[in-house]
């Protein structure tokens, strides 16, 4: 493996400014681990010799928010300073740098998470340390961290340290504690998911001691706070990985996902499936696109299907199990401490997911007004991983039908047809015009010219549709 770090601007000037001052300074972690493998780093963090105090000191022309005062953190801002006063907590400094990667081809850093060199007491609640100390030596500080692919460090003048050969696992693609395992996730339990999300989006291996160790300390995981599992969960269902680490690992998801454990061996009995409950969903998870949403609803879009299974002459059913499933996955989604909308949207795709979208204009029609254009191109995608999961000859035709679908309903949107209210020739105030009484009966009418132009019974054309309104007597 060629190692080649490229330090930007910012960071060089930095750890420059250290050493001017007679300190010490590295580049550390992730973002060493993804320079080292090709990867734009998120983020830069730095660790020091100087203790927070002196990091205050030396960097007088800049903000500096204390965000971790108490471990030996602070945050040095570079740019649009003024626009950050007060306090700034570290979900706000994510949020911040994540919305300045959106708007930029490369990342323009702004905020740099600066740490002193430091070990650690004992950690009461399995997530923060007691109490924190200061030490001068950097090896000291990397022997406390998760991973050995994460305790690298790196400055123009001593290179790459690697105490701990983490550069032979990122080679190998292992995910490996530094040191005792059973001790570095009883400090912080949430490493167990990091471990599972690093092995997910790296598509690595963990080591045999640190998968025995995660399997012995699957319970501390109660210990943290549900949004700490929520954030590690989406990351990791965004992983390349992420069908083979639930899989080898599920009995940690059910600690916090225990609906998932009925899917496990449940055999389908059916055609159309090869494999049981659980395998389906996984490789469902594993064709679908790296789209959040997508993924969450291909979790638990047949969590309801053991509940509702039904046999007859040997071939099993699941009547209603999309109901039953969007049911629970909100119950779940909720409880995971999910926002309204990303609720409300992986709710909807796991009800439809197994209703037909037919590659007919009146068909796709319905689903656009039914669900707008941008749900039912989430719902195709859903159907697509569906399908892919299932038994190799229903995949042909069921696929091309698919396509079809999808390239209907690009026309339609690219035309501009006509498949909702607000596509309509007429508007409501035409009505009135034509002296119909303003309330509920407006908006009958209205649906139901709607209807009409969708099924091709009149023209999305004004006059046409004034001329329709006549034949509604009851109106």
């Amino acid at each position: 493996m060629q190692i080649q770090i490229y330090l930007p601007e910012k960071v060089r000037y930095i750890l420059e400014t250290y050493q001017k001052h007679g300190y010490q300074a590295f580049a550390v972690g992730g973002c060493i681990r993804d320079s080292i493998i090709g990867k734009e780093p998120i983020d830069w963090d730095i660790c020091t010799s100087a203790i927070p105090s002196q990091t205050i000191g030396i960097f007088t022309e800049h903000k500096i928010i204390k965000t971790g005062m108490k471990h030996g953190t602070v945050t040095l801002l570079m740019e649009d300073e003024t626009s950050c006063t007060g306090e700034l907590s570290i979900d706000r400094l994510e949020n911040l740098n994540s919305q300045s990667q959106k708007t930029n081809t490369s990342i323009n850093y702004k905020h740099f998470e600066i740490t002193t060199y430091r070990i650690e007491g004992n950690y009461t609640d399995n997530r923060h340390p007691d109490e924190i100390e200061y030490v001068k030596e950097i090896e000291i500080d990397l022997s406390r961290r998760d991973f050995t692919i994460n305790a690298l460090a790196y400055n123009q003048e001593h290179g790459l340290l690697d105490y701990f050969n983490g550069i032979d696992d990122l080679k190998n693609g292992i995910i490996k504690c530094v040191g005792n395992p059973d001790k570095r996730f009883h400090e912080d339990a949430l490493r167990i998911l990091r471990a599972l999300r690093f092995a997910s989006v790296l598509n690595f291996d963990i080591e045999a001691e640190t998968k025995k160790s995660i399997f012995e300390n699957k319970k501390l995981l109660h210990n943290i706070s549900t949004e700490r599992i929520t954030i590690e969960l989406n990351k990791l269902l965004l992983g390349d990985g992420v069908g083979k680490i639930i899989n080898n690992f599920f009995c940690v998801f059910e600690e916090f996902i225990p609906e998932l454990s009925p899917l496990k061996g449940f055999d389908q009995k059916n055609p159309f499936h090869c494999f049981d409950v659980l395998t389906h969903t996984l490789k469902s998870i594993d064709f679908a696109s790296k789209d959040l949403l997508i993924r969450l609803a291909m979790l638990f879009h047949d969590i309801g299907k053991p509940e509702c299974y039904t046999e007859q002459d040997g071939i099993g059913h699941f009547y209603g199990h999309a109901s039953v499933s969007e049911k629970k996955a909100f119950e779940r989604l909720t409880k995971l401490k999910y926002d309204n909308e990303t609720k409300k949207i992986v709710s909807e795709l796991i009800l439809y997911h197994n209703l037909e979208v037919l590659p007919e204009e009146k068909n796709i029609k319905k689903w656009l007004r039914k669900i707008g254009a941008e749900r039912l191109r989430q719902l195709l995608e859903v159907k697509k991983a569906d399908i892919l999961a299932k038994a190799h000859h229903v995949l042909k035709c069921n696929l091309c039908f698919l396509e079809e679908s999808e390239l209907l309903l690009e026309e339609i949107i690219s035309q501009e047809q006509c498949f909702s209210l607000k596509n309509l020739a007429i508007t409501g105030k035409d009505l009135l015009e034509l002296g119909i009484q303003e309330g509920k009966t407006i908006g009958d009418i209205l649906n139901i010219l709607l209807d009409k132009v969708i099924n091709n019974e009149i023209s999305n054309e004004k006059d046409a549709l004034l001329g329709a309104i006549k034949d509604l007597t009851h109106f």
